[in-house]
């Protein structure tokens, strides 16, 4: 029988807006154990995680190293203490702001199974669902695929917290070998309401060596990154949709493009004409 883990790491995800209840319940049907790590909160979250009450979830309590300022690494630690205790065959990350769609749930089963016994494939890569500035909208310009399912049995680190990096034979890290899941990956962390990404902000930008910039509004970016989200959400986020995300969206006045608009353009363009998709991949992508 395969085994399957599930992890994450959390810290005052009460405060800062992040569906995190609804990501654990989204995944908790799929796994056999769920392995998060809980840095220490100004919030309820630990309370809130415990109150789910579930046999799968397994909690460790960490300290976040607060001197760690380097490209957002402390986050790769946290993501690291939290995968390094799962005990499954294959462990599957999810954020606190990114949910599974019930309806993908038996099909992401079927093709773990599908792939158990063939050791050429190190994971599984979703596609994504990047909203941004409203639950109605999606953002492009970043990665659109990457893999969240790693076979356990592998030398894996997170460098960043959010890829996976394989260690090879002790030669330079590369990135894994990966199959398509045959599922996506719904991701809020940039609709939640602007006060909610404010708070966050504040807290996370100094582990990355970054001042806090106050933030009132997702306008400031190029609209040619956007397209309408036409399918339909995990009906878990329902009451978090109605809640908790921010409702409209209008690109700031005064918004100049920048060079990266630029050539994000340029990329759209290429991929329109020529029917590719062009975004950077953190795989190899071994096919479906």
């Amino acid at each position: 029988m395969i085994k399957i883990s599930g992890f994450t790491f959390l810290r005052n995800a009460v405060m800062n807006g992040y569906p995190f209840v609804e990501s654990i319940q989204s995944l908790l049907p799929l796994v056999d154990e769920y392995v998060i790590a809980v840095g220490r909160s100004e919030d309820d979250t630990l309370n809130h995680i415990r109150a789910i009450d579930s046999p799968k979830i397994k909690i460790i309590e960490t300290q976040w190293n607060e001197v760690m300022r380097d490209r957002g690494f402390v986050y790769g630690q946290q993501k690291m203490i939290a995968h390094y205790n799962c005990s499954g065959d294959w462990a599957f990350y999810l954020e606190g702001d990114e949910v599974l769609h019930e309806d993908d749930l038996e099909k992401i089963r079927l093709q773990i199974e599908a792939v158990h016994k063939d050791y050429s494939v190190e994971a599984l890569y979703f596609d994504f669902f990047h909203f941004y500035g409203a639950p109605t909208q999606i953002g492009i310009a970043g990665y659109r695929r990457a893999p969240r399912i790693i076979r356990n049995s592998i030398r894996v680190i997170s460098p960043d917290g959010l890829y996976f990096v394989v260690l090879d034979k002790n030669k330079m890290g590369r990135y894994p070998r990966a199959k398509y899941a045959n599922a996506a990956i719904y991701h809020y962390g940039h609709c939640r309401k602007t006060e909610y990404t404010n708070s966050k902000l504040k807290q996370v930008g100094k582990y990355w060596d970054a001042e806090h910039r106050p933030f009132d509004t997702y306008g400031y970016i190029d609209v040619a990154e956007l397209r309408p989200f036409n399918g339909n959400h995990p009906v878990v986020m329902a009451s978090w949709l109605e809640n908790s995300a921010e409702v409209h969206f209008s690109q700031a006045p005064n918004y100049q493009l920048t060079r990266r608009d630029r050539r994000n353009r340029i990329r759209f363009w290429i991929e329109e004409k020529l029917g590719v998709e062009v975004s950077k991949k953190h795989y190899k992508d071994l096919g479906v």
